[in-house]
């Protein structure tokens, strides 16, 4: 798995993550990528600085109080589509499953046919997810909505 900061045509700044560099080509070449802000599908890999991590780093970030995050006022269209992306929530919430931190386990059973599908959501380490993706599984992240984070 890897992950690309994205952009717009608009600007919006987003990042997505992609089975491997030939995968995010494709999806971006053939307009399968669209802006989570605007819904815009001409998007494109940002300049990304690498994350070269340090032992220093790693217990300054533990230290450090957490950093700002960034806001926006938003206009109409993003309203819409933060409507969009409640209402996606709403009904996972209403037709799936909720079993938690046994998702991944659940999900790769039911992909490997060893239990019957079934409409499921719960949660899923980065790590879990690459692997799942990996193998095949169809899962798809939930975008998190701004309420989620209070």
């Amino acid at each position: 798995m890897i992950r690309y900061a994205l952009i717009c045509e608009t600007g919006h700044e987003f990042e997505s993550w992609f089975q491997n560099s030939a995968a995010s080509e494709k999806q971006l070449d053939r307009g399968l990528v669209a802006c989570p802000l605007c819904g815009s599908s001409k998007v494109s890999k940002a300049i990304m600085a690498p994350a070269i991590a340090s032992k220093k780093q790693d217990r300054k970030a533990e230290i450090a109080p957490e950093a700002p995050q960034p806001v926006a006022l938003l206009s109409e269209k993003e309203k819409e589509t933060r409507k969009l992306l409640k209402a996606l929530h709403e009904h996972v919430t209403k037709n799936a499953e909720n079993v938690g931190d046994r998702f991944s386990k659940l999900a790769r059973q039911m992909h490997h046919e060893e239990i019957d599908p079934r409409s499921i959501y719960g949660s899923a380490k980065p790590d879990e997810l690459r692997s799942l993706l990996e193998e095949g599984v169809e899962v798809q992240p939930l975008p998190m909505l701004p309420e989620d984070r209070n």
